[in-house]
Formats: C-alpha cells, sequence, structure tokens
C-alpha cells in the first residue's frame, strides 16, 4: 500500500515516445507559454497605466488576464519539462501543487465570467444607475469573492487528497489533477469524491445561473429597446459570450473525461481535451478582447508604438 504523503513521486502515464520530436513539440509549447505570456501582461499593463481604463469592465478584464497568467504558469513550464524529460515522473508536492493552481484557475475563470456577465447587465439594463450600483467598492469585493472562494475551497481538497491512502502512483494524465489521485486511493473516499462534486458542481451552476439570468435580461432590453441598445449590447457581450462558450466546452471534455472511462478513446484525443481548457482560454481571451474592443486595441498599439521608440 502507497500513502501519497510518504510515496516521493507520481508518474504521469499519458506521455509516449516521440524521439526527436520532442524537440519540436517543446518549440511549440514555449512559443505559446512566450506569447500567453506577452500579451497577457501587455493587456494587463494597458488596463493599469490608462486611467481611462479604470472602469468595472475593464477592471474584470484585468483580474481575468491575471488568472490566464497564473492558469498557464500552472501548466506550461511542467508540461515543457515533461515533454524534453525520458522519465515522466513529478514529486507529490508538486502534483498537489499544480493540482492547486490548475482547480483554481478553472473556478476563479468561471466566477470571473460570471461577475462579467452581472457587470454588462447592469450597464444595459440600469444605464443611467450604473456608477451608482457598481461602485468601487462593489467591484473590488466582486474580485476578492471570485478569487478568495476558489483559492480556499481548493486548501480543503488537496488537504483531504493529501490525506488518502494510495494503491499506486500512476496518473493517466499528462499534468496532475484532484480526481486522478481520487482514482488511486484504497482508503474510503467518499468525502474527497462528495466534496469535490459539491465544489466543482456549485460553482458551475451557481455562475451558470448567474450568467443565465442576466442574459435572458439583456436579450429582454435588446429586443424591447433601441437600435442603439443593441449594437451596445453586441459590441460588448459578443466577446464575453464567445469567452463563455470557448471555456464552458473546454472545461466540460475535462469534467467527463474526469468522470468517465475514456479508455476507448485514442490517447492523442485524450490528450488534447485535457488541455484544451488549459491553453485555448490564455490565447483565447486577450487575442478576442485585444482585437474587438477598440480603446484596448488603439492604447495597445500605442503602449507598443512607444516601446518601439
Amino acid at each position: 500500500m502507497v500513502n501519497a504523503t510518504q510515496d516521493p513521486y507520481f508518474t504521469l502515464a499519458a506521455y509516449f515516445d516521440t524521439g526527436v520530436f520532442k524537440y519540436v513539440y517543446s518549440m511549440i509549447v514555449m512559443s505559446l507559454y512566450i506569447f500567453i505570456v506577452c500579451v497577457n501582461v501587455l493587456l494587463i499593463v494597458v488596463i493599469c497605466m490608462n486611467r481611462s481604463l479604470h472602469e468595472p469592465m475593464y477592471l474584470f478584464l484585468c483580474s481575468l488576464f491575471v488568472n490566464e497568467l497564473y492558469g498557464s504558469t500552472g501548466l506550461f513550464p511542467s508540461l515543457l519539462v515533461q515533454i524534453l524529460s525520458d522519465i515522466h515522473t513529478v514529486s507529490a508536492p508538486f502534483c498537489f501543487l499544480q493540482i492547486y493552481c490548475v482547480h483554481t484557475y478553472g473556478g476563479v475563470e468561471y466566477l470571473n465570467l460570471a461577475i462579467m456577465s452581472y457587470d454588462r447587465y447592469l450597464a444595459i439594463c440600469y444605464p443611467l444607475q450604473y456608477n451608482t450600483l457598481m461602485t468601487f467598492n462593489k467591484i473590488a469585493t466582486l474580485i476578492a469573492v471570485t478569487w478568495l472562494f476558489p483559492l480556499l475551497a481548493c486548501v480543503v481538497m488537496i488537504y483531504l487528497n493529501d490525506h488518502l491512502q494510495l494503491c499506486g502512483n500512476v496518473i493517466n494524465k499528462v499534468y496532475c489533477d484532484s480526481h486522478s489521485v481520487v482514482k488511486l486511493a484504497c482508503s474510503d473516499a467518499h468525502v474527497v469524491n462528495i466534496y469535490g462534486l459539491i465544489a466543482s458542481f456549485g460553482t458551475l451552476f451557481g455562475a451558470l445561473i448567474l450568467i443565465l439570468y442576466t442574459y435572458l435580461h439583456i436579450l429582454k432590453v435588446c429586443f424591447s429597446g433601441s437600435k442603439q441598445t443593441r449594437q451596445k449590447a453586441v459590441s460588448t457581450c459578443t466577446p464575453h459570450l464567445a469567452s463563455l462558450l470557448n471555456f464552458s466546452i473546454g472545461a466540460s471534455f475535462e469534467l467527463l473525461q474526469s468522470r468517465f472511462d475514456m479508455s476507448r478513446v485514442p490517447n492523442m484525443l485524450r490528450i488534447f481535451l485535457s488541455l484544451y481548457w488549459l491553453t485555448c482560454q490564455p490565447l483565447f481571451n486577450p487575442v478576442m478582447y485585444g482585437l474587438k474592443m477598440s480603446k484596448i486595441r488603439a492604447l495597445s498599439k500605442s503602449l507598443i508604438s512607444n516601446v518601439g521608440y
């Protein structure tokens, strides 16, 4: 019997020998990570340095971009090391750290998208009262809750995982995740499973209810409002809806893969599905918002031009 607190490492079994192509894959992963870091840092700096962008929508976007950096940093360096390595093992402490980063990233991302939908709801449905309703204290509180709830909830999850009695150390993925560790348990894992389900689906459905409520009201206002109101709704909600859809699809793949037997699915497809939500969102959001929002696009071009000179 193996105990996760005593066993020094886990083996990531989803990796396979790629021969000399590992250098090509490592260059692709490194390039993606450098691009994610550069573009997200650029947008964070643009929002922080320009007072004209110190508005609720842009502050929530800044929180979103910080989370993209956080999530990608929890995955890409490890992925790069594993691709170049011949032995795909990780230490138990690092594995639990990665579990914490990956799961908190997912929780913060979904809650952040939920409060952004709430912000759009107030801006479109209550334009005259918007500044009164969305105060600086309210913005700070919403961002704090978005981050603190997943960060604290995952501390409990890591504690429960760390105290499981394990009968193995092989994880059939390219990174560590909670349910993969729980599946190795030979002690009673009901508490961990129930807590994981409550924490995951509680966050998902709580955020989903808020998102559906806000967009139903936005649609109602759009259908009964003026052409200008509809144009404003489309211009500000399109990037948010695209981001929400992209993340929901990726997260759904990951939830299905972690909870059901996917052994019949080809290994390459399983790897792609498990990485989709952690790689596409940090790439998708800054590009989508950077290109779609004229204010951010213009100020980003100005900052790059100034740096160039």
